[in-house]
């Protein structure tokens, strides 16, 4: 039997013989196709990309502009004046008040606040007083102050000093 060229003729034979043909088999598929279907398949297309890009831009640029405001907002700040308090000692005068000493670091013409306080041996404020500090000439000065006490005190020290 002769071999036959045509694509009709491999189709009949495929149909007599009850097999698939040239024209029941499925057309072959192109690597790139392929790959383009599964891609978009998947979300990895183009415009996902750019998309994915612009918001990684976005959260860079919104990143950054928020630590320069961080920066500007806590670095550069320097109007406030600088203001130290140091415990020196203490000096339990009696079961009810406490003399508490400290050095106090604070710019030349500064009105500044202290709150002192008094504990007792399990570490309770017994005592509290709060001591305006006048502006002077001189930035560093040695404060004393007499704190009376609800219980008897173990230490007494500076809390905290802020600016007027």
């Amino acid at each position: 039997m002769p071999q036959r060229e045509s694509a009709d003729a491999a189709a009949e034979d495929a149909a007599l013989d009850d097999r698939p043909g040239p024209a029941d088999r499925p057309a072959p598929v192109r690597a790139d196709a392929a790959a383009t279907d599964l891609a978009s398949r998947y979300g990895r297309t183009p415009e996902r990309r750019r998309r994915d890009r612009f918001i990684l831009v976005g959260a860079a640029v919104a990143f950054a502009a928020v630590l320069v405001a961080w920066v500007v907002w806590a670095g550069l700040d320097g109007s406030r004046p600088q203001v130290e308090a140091t415990d020196l000692g203490h000096r339990l005068l009696d079961e009810r008040a406490v003399e508490v000493t400290w050095r106090l670091s604070v710019p030349v013409g500064t009105p500044t606040v202290c709150a002192v306080q008094a504990l007792n041996e399990d570490f309770t404020v017994v005592g509290w007083k709060i001591v305006e500090v006048p502006a002077s000439d001189r930035p560093l000065r040695t404060l004393t102050e007499t704190v009376r006490t609800a219980q008897e005190a173990n230490t007494g020290l500076v809390f905290d000093c802020w600016v007027v």
